[in-house]
């Protein structure tokens, strides 16, 4: 028999469509400003600009909205791994995605309303959520305000510095966003995750 749960409650639906859409935006006039080329543009660079800066504001404001709700909700439990037989825990989960999920066993950390992640995603989501995110939105205001940067950094022009860590925690947060599709499927159906995100409700 199927459990039913309420496990995303509106705020944390709502955030989440926004961070997807800004991030889709984000992505698109991203490659626009990095491969820039009149001939073959995704967008038109002052475009790609605009949307890039615009978005980039709006990220930041949605990540205060995250870091507030999970304050006030006491979500932000929910990332913080438990260290007492974490890599126990964290090695039955990685051998239920090499192995047990492809011979149709069921996960060993079902979602509930107390442990919403697996030990992996637990660690994967505190370090893109706290430690990536900050890091992307202060290089990417840093751009935004070329005058807070600093002049020299690591013995090199202070932007450049700036430019290379924004570029390099943008594909990290890419990859990350590319596997989080991907295990969204790993539900009971493929489907399920999916409509857990939309309801609220988790099934399995």
């Amino acid at each position: 028999m199927s459990h039913r749960e309420y496990l995303f409650p509106l705020w944390i639906r709502l955030w989440h469509f926004a961070n997807a859409a800004l991030f889709l935006l984000l992505l698109i006039s991203g490659l626009s400003l990095h491969f820039a080329n009149p001939g073959a543009a995704l967008l038109d660079f002052n475009l790609a600009q605009r949307i890039h800066n615009v978005c980039g504001v709006l990220l930041c404001l949605n990540y205060v909205v995250f870091v507030i709700g999970n304050i006030v909700t006491g979500n932000w439990w929910q990332f913080v791994p438990k260290p007492h037989g974490y890599l126990q825990r964290a090695l039955l989960q990685v051998r239920f995605y090499v192995w047990d999920i492809f011979h149709g066993k069921e996960t060993p950390f079902p979602s509930t309303r107390e442990n919403n992640f697996n030990p992996l995603q637990q660690v994967m989501y505190w370090i893109i959520m706290y430690l990536a995110m900050p890091a992307l939105l202060i290089t990417g205001l840093l751009f935004l305000w070329p005058e807070f940067a600093p002049d020299r950094l690591f013995g090199v022009d202070g932007l450049v510095t700036v430019a290379m860590a924004h570029y390099i925690i943008a594909y990290c947060i890419i990859l990350f966003v590319i596997s989080h599709i991907y295990l969204a499927s790993c539900g009971k159906k493929i489907s399920t995750h999916y409509k857990s995100i939309i309801t609220g409700w988790h099934e399995d």
